[in-house]
């Protein structure tokens, strides 16, 4: 096998090593954030529901909050998202429902 032929049969075994590694860290990363959002969801239908059956809407609560987090985190969490949050929640109240090979990004 000559220098070259045996530098491409490097090259390539590493290339996929490292796609396979980068494909990990996606996915792993992503099951975090989907994880986060859920969370986030439910603080919010818990903080407007404040333990009752249905929720009191027109609060400034999302607009204030989405305030406080766009000024912390960037503009991930402008008042569309926190309610997309809300929704994901609403729609996977059982954390263990959602796939995590979904993907959320905003």
């Amino acid at each position: 096998m000559s220098q070259l032929e045996n530098t491409n049969t490097l090259f390539q075994t590493v290339k996929e090593v490292v796609l396979k590694a980068k494909n990990l860290a996606y996915r792993s990363s992503n099951a975090i954030v989907l994880n986060m959002y859920w969370e986030v969801g439910q603080l919010i239908v818990e903080d407007e529901q404040n333990r009752k059956t249905k929720a009191v809407y027109g609060k400034a609560t999302l607009k204030n909050l989405s305030k406080s987090l766009t000024l912390e985190f960037g503009t991930r969490f402008d008042d569309s998202n926190l309610r997309n949050m809300r929704q994901f929640f609403l729609v996977f109240p059982i954390r263990d429902a959602v796939r995590h090979e979904l993907s959320w990004i905003i």
